[in-house]
């Protein structure tokens, strides 16, 4: 069984037991009894929570298991504040991974937070068969710390006293959409062609892409020679924090420049991320006090125990860029040679971007049959027309086509049935599920940003609605004001379109 704990804010969290099927052997004997963090934990907890499962079933995750694999999965609930709230958890695991942190709290001391989590998980996994406990904490080799990183040593040396021997994964800034430090990187470059930034961008740090992290907490797992042991893990550059910003910008193709000034003190500097960010005041403060210690690994020994090729910044920026996050791998695509690299790759479990993006929504209930509903949705385009606004959307392809796009004149192959890798007008079909009632479009016109439309049909017992998302990840600040430029358009269109697919009968028309 895999058993996972973990916790958000308030440390909520739970575990699951994933039971083997009879007969399993390799990995998922090393994996047989795991305990580690709900993907409720935050960025890190959920990746590794996916990694293992991956590892212990290969080409699935949590919610692509098939209904067998669903029904052998257990969620029990727990709150690493309330130490008695864990008392349920099974004693025979073998591994317990901590991925918990409070910095983010807005409100209360989080250095007692993650004190007392941390006591309270050492206390309920030595009452447990547990053999290793892995942490990923930050790298403290400064003489002065900042409140974050003392406190991720405080919880270090708690976990350290517990009857379980303790392997300790010290990274920097690590490199994957979603995670906070990233996400401010994101904001900042993508708003502002010109920064004027506080001296802590002069720090030095050593960044580390998310599926390196991944590989080392997985590859540590059960090894004898890493219990007891502490690890600095790191990519293969070491850069300062305006290097990382120039960076993110030349692989995004942004022409920035950053003016660093002594006079922002940590508040000021703090208020500067609120405003163009989208980050709390709690966790801006927490990590602008980080970044003005010195994040760089003091050696590499973790490499004689993992053997795994590091990412460059640039390549870890590259791998968190990728349009869509997919599960399952398919060999081919139809027209693939429309599509860029990473998008000829795809899955039963797409999902559009939510960070950095620009969105709106529209949910629309109805009564009549779903299929009538789904009907619709796959005949949208071509020459059908979309329903809605058909004028616009003419307009909108005759102005793609004129400054070299694809515009309208590729239509559909067919006029009532979607495959994923279809062109659809300037849209490519990225998913199309229609026993499930889904259905994903990416742009393919010229804009400066990605755009998605997703088609959604939910039923909840007796009520059924049609949910239309258009996502939008703009590129920099022109992107935005495209964004902005169209909104008009936007509310001309889509609320039309989302009404009509449920309303409009064929059959009456025809």
């Amino acid at each position: 069984m895999i058993i996972k704990f973990g916790f958000v804010e308030q440390s909520v969290g739970y575990h699951v037991r994933f039971l083997n099927e009879p007969g399993d052997e390799d990995i998922t004997d090393r994996l047989d009894r795991v305990h580690w963090p709900s993907p409720a934990a935050g960025f890190a907890g959920c990746r590794t929570h996916c990694c293992l499962l991956r590892t212990a079933a290969p080409e699935a995750c949590i919610d692509a298991f098939t209904p067998v694999q669903r029904q052998q999965i257990e969620v029990i609930e727990g709150d690493l504040l309330e130490g008695r709230s864990t008392d349920a958890i099974p004693k025979d695991i073998d591994v317990a991974f901590y991925l918990v942190h409070s910095m983010g709290a807005g409100d209360g001391d989080f250095q007692q937070s993650e004190a007392t989590s941390a006591t309270n998980f050492v206390r309920m996994v030595n009452d447990t068969a547990a053999r290793q406990i892995i942490y990923l904490g930050g790298i403290v080799n400064d003489s002065s710390l900042s409140r974050h990183l003392t406190s991720r040593k405080g919880v270090e040396d708690i976990l350290a006293k517990s009857t379980v021997p303790l392997t300790v994964l010290r990274a920097a800034i690590i490199i994957g959409s979603g995670s906070a430090s990233f996400e401010i990187i994101r904001d900042l470059v993508e708003k502002l062609p010109v920064m004027i930034a506080p001296r802590w961008l002069r720090t030095r740090c050593q960044p580390i892409a998310i599926r390196n992290v991944l590989e080392y907490l997985v590859g540590v797992m059960l090894k004898p020679e890493a219990f007891g042991q502490t690890f600095d893990i790191g990519g293969t550059e070491i850069l300062t924090y305006k290097e990382m910003l120039l960076t993110y910008a030349y692989v995004r193709q942004l022409k920035r420049t950053i003016i660093t000034v002594p006079v922002l003190t940590p508040k000021l500097s703090s208020l500067w991320l609120v405003l163009v960010t989208s980050t709390s005041f709690a966790l801006a403060r927490t990590l602008v006090s980080s970044m003005m210690n010195e994040v760089v690994c003091r050696d590499a020994r973790i490499k004689s125990i993992v053997d795994t090729r590091l990412f460059s910044y640039t390549e870890a920026l590259q791998l968190a860029f990728e349009k869509i996050s997919h599960r399952n791998v398919v060999s081919s695509w139809r027209d693939a040679n429309y599509l860029p690299r990473h998008d000829r790759e795809s899955g039963d479990n797409l999902e559009v971007p939510t960070h950095g993006v620009l969105t709106d929504r529209r949910e629309v209930p109805f009564t009549r049959p779903t299929e009538e509903v789904i009907r619709n949705i796959w005949s949208l385009g071509g020459k059908q027309g979309w329903y809605a606004g058909n004028l616009l959307w003419r307009i909108r392809g005759l102005a793609d086509t004129l400054v070299g796009g694809v515009g309208l004149r590729r239509g559909r192959r067919s006029e009532d049935d979607l495959k994923t890798g279809d062109a659809l007008d300037f849209w490519r079909v990225l998913l199309a599920d229609k026993s499930a009632g889904r259905l994903i479009l990416y742009a393919e016109m010229r804009i400066p940003g990605e755009a998605w439309l997703e088609f959604t049909v939910k039923q909840q017992g007796s009520e059924k609605a049609l949910v239309q998302t258009a996502t939008f990840r703009p590129l920099g600040l022109w992107g935005r004001l495209y964004w902005y430029s169209v909104l008009p358009f936007h509310g001309l269109i889509f609320p039309r379109l989302s009404k009509t697919l449920v309303t409009f009968d064929r059959e009456r028309r025809s």
